[in-house]
């Protein structure tokens, strides 16, 4: 398992490598908020382990095994962002809580976010009841069924 700096590296360089295919160690840095210095050193490391191609002073880019493990990143953070925001969780806070647990989520665990995602997404109805009936629990703190037990 990878840490989560590398995995953030991988995930921001393949982000800014998307225009050009390649990127530079100046955006590197201006992109996770650290040194020049830091993302060199860094990059020296990715390189040795076969994820990406440091040219130094001139370009940075990632190797198939670099670009497989920054798709699995991103695709888990964007699973993250779109599960939270069903929930009813603001898209900054969802992208903010995403960032922070895609690292350590247990495949399997995200393989059934993955799949419950897909399964609302894919729901022939746009608002399921069940859905309905969560958000307004939230907004309430009143389970729907409570009140047709009420009712009866």
């Amino acid at each position: 398992m990878l840490s989560r700096r590398i995995e953030d590296y991988l995930e921001a360089i393949y982000e800014l490598c998307d225009k050009n295919g390649f990127t530079r160690v100046k955006e590197i840095a201006k992109r996770l908020n650290v040194k020049p210095a830091t993302v060199s050193e860094m990059l020296e490391k990715l390189s040795k382990n076969g994820f990406v191609i440091y040219k130094k002073r001139l370009y940075v880019t990632l190797t198939d095994k670099g670009k497989e493990v920054a798709r699995s990143v991103k695709e888990r953070r964007e699973i993250l962002v779109k599960f939270l925001t069903t929930l009813g969780v603001s898209k900054d806070i969802a992208e903010e809580d995403a960032c922070m647990i895609e690292h350590v989520l247990h495949p399997e665990t995200v393989r059934q976010l993955k799949n419950f995602v897909k399964f609302i997404e894919e729901s022939p109805v746009l608002e399921p009841k069940w859905l309905i009936h969560f958000r307004e629990f939230c907004k309430t703190g009143v389970h729907p069924c409570d009140r047709v037990r009420q009712k009866a």
